[in-house]
């Protein structure tokens, strides 16, 4: 039961991405484990950096997926809560975490249903992690005005996205040029967006291969942040990395060839109670 249950379209397109993702659980863990390129070059870094975890900090790990950002988080010494709407892909954190498992409590929970978000305990948590997967959700105005409850007053949340700008459900990537630079030819690669400032759902793949297409929920910034905003976040820290020049993709258009143009962008957001 979501926050917007008496919406009847917005419950059935929750439980429909909660399909989705159920049946992608077991193939993305055996894809991604411990962390693909994305999350091990880009997005666990400026995720550290941002979140400044210190030892023995209470942690909600959102949407946790097959785990590895909780088992990350459990190694630095914090005390982590972490979450999902896929009981397949709990059952595949579970199988995952051998070390540090009496640091990690895992539950099947919807980021989107308010009530049972706020059973997890007011007041009780120094920070909040969302890897991802603010774009896989129906409505994140829930989970925000939980978040305002669950944090004690000076916590954070820092999530990533993909790019709202540069990565989104409307764009095309293109090697279109092929300059002459005294002697060296060099092919210029360039990110076509046709599509920005509307809110906008499209079905789409993470990781080719995988066996259902995800449903993308495409925020403009001003959307996403503006939704931050009124549950009472300040924006604090913001971190846009790119793959650095010893970086490949086996793609020509792989993102690691794109060394200008931030795929992912992380955000650390501050709960300042009034």
């Amino acid at each position: 039961m979501t926050q917007d249950s008496g919406n009847p379209d917005l419950v059935a397109m929750n439980a429909d991405v909660q399909r989705r993702w159920d049946a992608n659980a077991d193939w993305w863990d055996a894809q991604v484990g411990e962390g693909n390129a994305f999350q091990r070059v880009l997005i666990g870094p400026s995720t550290e950096r941002l979140l400044a975890l210190k030892p023995g900090e209470r942690v909600l790990d959102i949407a946790c997926g097959n785990g590895n950002f909780s088992r990350r988080m459990a190694e630095l010494d914090a005390q982590v809560t972490a979450f999902d709407f896929s009981p397949r892909f709990i059952a595949r954190a579970r199988a995952r975490t051998t070390a540090h498992a009496d640091r990690i409590q895992y539950l099947v929970l919807d980021a989107t249903d308010e009530a049972a978000l706020l059973a997890l305990g007011r007041r009780q948590y120094n920070a909040a992690v969302c890897t991802m997967a603010f774009m896989d959700m129906t409505t994140i105005e829930p989970l925000l005005s939980a978040l305002r409850e669950l944090l004690v007053p000076g916590g954070r949340l820092v999530f990533s996205v993909l790019h709202p700008c540069f990565n989104n459900a409307h764009g095309t990537k293109l090697a279109l040029e092929e300059e002459d630079r005294e002697g060296e030819l060099v092919e210029t690669l360039y990110v076509k967006i046709h599509r920005y400032i509307s809110a906008t759902q499209a079905k789409g793949v993470g990781i080719a291969g995988q066996p259902a297409p995800q449903v993308y929920f495409h925020r403009p910034l001003s959307l996403l942040y503006s939704a931050c905003f009124k549950a009472g976040f300040v924006l604090d820290g913001i971190e846009e990395p790119v793959f650095g020049p010893e970086d490949t993709a086996g793609h020509p258009l792989g993102w690691a060839n794109f060394k200008e143009v931030p795929p992912v962008l992380v955000s650390r957001m501050r709960f300042l109670q009034a």
